[in-house]
């Protein structure tokens, strides 16, 4: 890898935007293919393109074989961050869960009687409304985003600004009943049918959870589930 080549994959990964960079291992090879560095939205003519977009979906380097030659796929992907509207017991339980997994958990919540720091220890609190907390917050397809206040005027701009930034996982806590106003909500926002329709609700799993600690279980399950199986290069 040359300076300039090293220079753009640190500007990438300081962005926090995936980046692979792919080594031809035998000789005899076309030009550019030594080490070429790609962003997703560049794979789809390589000859080793479902190769590095599974890199990419997994988070995996690693040698792979394509048109009879061999090739090192070097994946960096960004953290992936959870954000949740709503400083509520089932936040707590999800906090600390996602901190085991190695999530970039971040709540917001502008009730300064809920959004403290000694309530979530460990993790950031934004005690702000969440049309000025996010937009600093960068969403992208590698956050997942939990409305959990039941209060329109908290959880519906979080929710219009993860629907537009296209992030991977979108859930919101509530009844069906709950759900069906607030897609009626979002399709007044100019939203579609299928836009609404990505939002999980009832949010997590189907594991019979009950108390805020099982609930936080479930919706961790789910987020896995949707970053292993549905993340998708683009």
């Amino acid at each position: 890898m040359n300076l300039e080549q090293l220079a753009a994959v640190n500007r990438l990964i300081a962005r926090h935007e995936p980046v692979a960079t792919v080594t031809a291992l035998e000789e005899g090879l076309l030009p550019g293919d030594r080490l070429t560095v790609l962003k997703p939205e560049e794979v789809s003519h390589q000859p080793y393109a479902g190769a590095i977009l599974e890199a990419f979906r997994t988070g995996r380097s690693g040698i792979v074989e394509a048109e009879g030659r061999r090739f090192f796929i070097n994946v960096h992907l960004p953290p992936v961050k959870l954000v949740i509207t709503g400083a509520v017991h089932i936040s707590q339980a999800l906090a600390d869960i996602a901190r085991i997994a190695g999530l970039d958990c971040t709540i917001i919540d502008p009730r300064t009687a809920f959004a403290t720091e000694e309530r979530f220890a460990g993790t950031r609190v934004l005690a702000e409304w969440p049309e000025d907390a996010l937009p600093r917050l960068g969403l992208n397809r590698y956050t997942a985003f939990v409305a959990l206040t039941h209060d329109p005027k908290i959880d519906d701009p979080g929710l219009l600004a993860a629907l537009r930034a296209g992030c991977f996982y979108i859930g919101a806590l509530g009844s069906r009943k709950t759900h069906a106003r607030r897609q009626e909500r979002l399709l007044k926002s100019g939203f579609t049918s299928d836009d609404v329709a990505r939002i999980h609700a009832p949010i997590g799993l189907d594991i019979g959870a009950v108390s805020p600690a099982e609930i936080a279980v479930s919706i961790a399950a789910e987020i896995i589930a949707a970053m292993r199986a549905k993340r998708r290069a683009e």
